[in-house]
């Protein structure tokens, strides 16, 4: 989930082969350094994500968005080539300063809910540190 706010009109395309409506979008959110600029990064939206990202989103409008992060490689004019990351939409909830709750579903309004509630008892965040990979492998070859 990102809080993001829009900085360019999303754009709609379709797919060659079925048609199926394609946006992007380009947004902003802040970055973890009160002195580090802004981080930008391209959202896309997928059928009815797509439509809906055309009709609603304008342009300075701030959203919390859902989705995955994916990373592009991008060829460069001078032949080298460049990672660019993409964030694709799963859901899309508009956002006001105010927090607007009521438009954001139940189960994130729990989880916003719990978010603030530890930040306010300085409890941090308890971060699951344990290694993916077990460090012992049982595996006899």
């Amino acid at each position: 989930m990102l809080e993001v706010q829009v900085k360019k009109a999303p754009t709609v395309r379709f797919t060659q082969d079925n048609k199926t409506p394609l946006a992007e979008v380009e947004v902003e959110f802040d970055s973890l350094r009160a002195d580090d600029p802004a981080c930008a990064i391209k959202v896309v939206g997928w059928g009815k994500l797509a439509e809906e990202l055309q009709s609603t989103v304008q342009v300075n409008s701030r959203l919390v968005i859902e989705g995955r992060l994916r990373m592009n490689t991008v060829p460069r004019p001078d032949g080298t080539k460049e990672k660019r990351a993409e964030f694709t939409l799963s859901r899309i909830h508009p956002f006001s300063s105010s927090t607007n709750v009521s438009r954001i579903p139940s189960e994130t309004q729990q989880n916003l809910k719990s978010d603030s509630a530890n930040s306010l008892n300085n409890e941090g965040v308890r971060w699951d540190s344990s290694p993916l990979v077990p460090d012992t492998d049982d595996i006899p070859f």
